[in-house]
């Protein structure tokens, strides 16, 4: 198994991309932690990782507060012996389908506000722990894209690009203490599209479109990239973005 024996801990554990990487990573022989605002919700998650076979535990943490990230991942550490992989995967509050001359100002922060502000105290609490250890693997999701056209996006793809711009900094102080930074791109998941979102059937035919291959990545795949992206295997890849896209982001 790729993750035997690793500690992971997921941040946004019950959402769509946090419960696939979990699982991902849960069969991969991790020992899975789950934090989140909802523990109903993470409890779900780690329940069906349990029946699955895998390990996974729960814990109401906000990640956009230090002091309770700080603490989440010391008593992680402290149980565990250490800390071996950490993703931010929390919502980020995007609004999307406004025109940005139309947007408010506040709209328009929150995303890049929520995704700078998590990624930063998350990868920073784990990092203290990775860097005693001499190890560690600090996971983003988004990385950047060209412009969005014909779709009102938001602030959206600015936070993207502001993470890929902290992900450098971590990947170039971290690196010496052999500690991984990486990003998956995926172009979008149509499956993270809710429902009942306005516009959604054009932006899944969108966003099929805009690959070369004619189909998006899927949760799964994004797990499973992720899994491998965490592991030994991957060891020599840091500083980097792993593309999942399917083609649509060829930069």
């Amino acid at each position: 198994m790729l993750l035997e024996s690793k500690t992971a801990v997921i941040y946004g554990g019950a959402g769509a991309i946090g419960s696939a990487v979990a699982r991902a990573f849960a069969r991969e022989g991790a020992r899975v932690h789950l934090a989140g605002r909802t523990r109903s919700k993470l409890d779900a998650v780690a329940e069906e990782i349990r029946s699955a076979g895998g390990s996974a535990q729960t814990a109401e943490v906000d990640a956009l507060d230090g002091r309770a990230v700080d603490a989440y991942a010391d008593a992680v550490a402290a149980e565990a012996g250490g800390i071996d992989i950490s993703f931010n995967l929390i919502s980020v509050n995007d609004v999307q389908g406004t025109p940005l001359v139309e947007m408010d100002i506040e709209d328009f922060m929150a995303p890049i506000d929520t995704a700078v502000r998590s990624t930063f105290l998350t990868a920073r609490a784990a990092a203290r722990h990775m860097i005693r250890q001499g190890s560690g693997v600090i996971l983003n999701f988004g990385g950047e894209g060209p412009p969005v056209r014909d779709y009102s996006i938001g602030g959206f793809q600015i936070a993207l690009h502001a993470v890929e711009a902290m992900r450098r900094q971590l990947s170039s102080e971290f690196g010496r203490h052999g500690v991984r930074v990486v990003t998956l791109r995926t172009g979008g998941v149509p499956e993270t599209i809710p429902q009942g979102f306005e516009g959604r059937d054009k932006l899944v035919t969108m966003l099929a479109d805009a690959t070369m291959l004619g189909r998006t990545a899927t949760l799964e795949d994004v797990g499973n990239v992720a899994a491998f992206v965490a592991s030994d295997k991957a060891r020599t890849m840091t500083a980097a973005t792993v593309n999942v896209s399917a083609g649509a982001l060829m930069d």
